[in-house]
């Protein structure tokens, strides 16, 4: 077999992916001819992970393969981007992404090593969710009024979980802070999991936590939620009030959200299929009320829905993020982290 090095491999390797771009319509037909990964960039225990084995369980039965799903946390969920974006574009290994990786590293990290508008292709978008200011049951403050006292009173102040640095979650604290001028200090980990992990064991005092991964916490009695971090109240807590009705803070809406990705190029009918497939399984009664029930709500829409959707979220964090003080707490708890031109 000829094997090819150097400048002559890399325009061999840039041929077979332009031939798969432009492969003719059926390629669908045929797909998938083996079984399909959904990666995710997170541990175990996070909600893109939920997502990601709801929809393994239920894609398995419509593409007649088995449809896995492989956890590659490391650098706020960067690490399993840049693998998707590697792939081969042929629809076999997909990314379960977050707002995270695809909207906020890009205009935060050195080297990101991929371009989500370059090498990812929006598939689909699964679930939306707003995030849950969680503390332990037994935490003296039940507000975030009382939050931001204690931590102002305490002599070290408060300490934060996150999923990662630049993550929803550490930006939701990072606005907070900046705000309310709250003494809080960040503690990232790989992933959701872990953090509630954390949180439960006491060795952190609070974490923006996407509401589906606390809620089965907070009915078990072992958290309590201070506030939601959406713009209106959740239908699974609606007894919660938001950040912003608690603090007055204008224009305090960060929601997460987890979508499907395949590598650009992927053929248009296969992205197609997938769509279609992955928005048929949201409106499954049952994949709908699991969804409601763990605090999140199906969201079906057009793959060119969903990169409207994502422009958008990119606009968001950018004004968010270029706010002044908000950017400096960000910036100078996150190594590797650079500030915006």
């Amino acid at each position: 077999m000829m094997m090819f090095r150097g400048p002559r491999a890399r325009i061999v390797a840039v041929l077979a992916a332009l031939m798969v771009a432009a492969a003719p319509p059926g390629w669908a037909q045929t797909y998938p001819s083996r079984p399909v990964q959904l990666v995710v960039g997170y541990a175990q225990g996070g909600t893109g992970d939920f997502v990601a084995r709801l929809l393994a369980e239920k894609l398995t039965a419509v593409l007649g393969q088995p449809v896995g799903v492989e956890n590659r946390p490391g650098a706020s969920g960067t690490a399993a981007a840049q693998g998707v974006a590697r792939a081969t574009p042929d629809g076999h290994t997909l990314l379960i992404g977050q707002p995270g990786e695809i909207s906020i590293n890009p205009m935060l990290m050195k080297d990101l090593g991929y371009d989500p508008a370059r090498d990812l292709q929006p598939v689909a978008l699964a679930a939306v969710s707003p995030l849950a200011l969680v503390v332990q049951s037994t935490a003296p403050y039940s507000t975030v009024g009382e939050m931001t006292a204690a931590s102002l009173s305490s002599p070290r102040g408060l300490s934060f979980a996150s999923p990662g640095p630049g993550t929803p979650g550490h930006v939701a604290v990072e606005l907070l802070r900046a705000r309310t001028r709250s003494r809080l200090n960040h503690v990232p980990f790989e992933g959701g999991g872990p953090a509630l992990d954390a949180l439960i064991a006491g060795q952190v005092d609070m974490y923006f936590a996407v509401l589906p991964s606390a809620m089965p916490h907070v009915t078990s009695g072992k958290l309590k939620i201070l506030a939601v971090s959406s713009a209106r109240r959740s239908l699974a807590v609606p007894n919660v009030p938001t950040v912003a009705e608690q603090t007055g803070i204008r224009g305090f809406e960060l929601t997460n959200w987890v979508g499907v990705f395949a590598r650009r190029g992927t053929p248009a009918d296969i992205v197609a299929r997938l769509n279609r497939e992955t928005n048929q399984v949201l409106g499954q009664p049952d994949v709908v009320e699991r969804l409601v029930r763990h605090g999140a709500e199906a969201a079906p829409m057009s793959a060119d829905q969903f990169a409207d959707l994502l422009r958008s979220e990119s606009r968001k964090y950018e004004a968010l993020l270029r706010d002044e003080l908000c950017a400096k707490l960000l910036y100078g708890g996150c190594m590797g982290f650079v500030a915006l031109p």
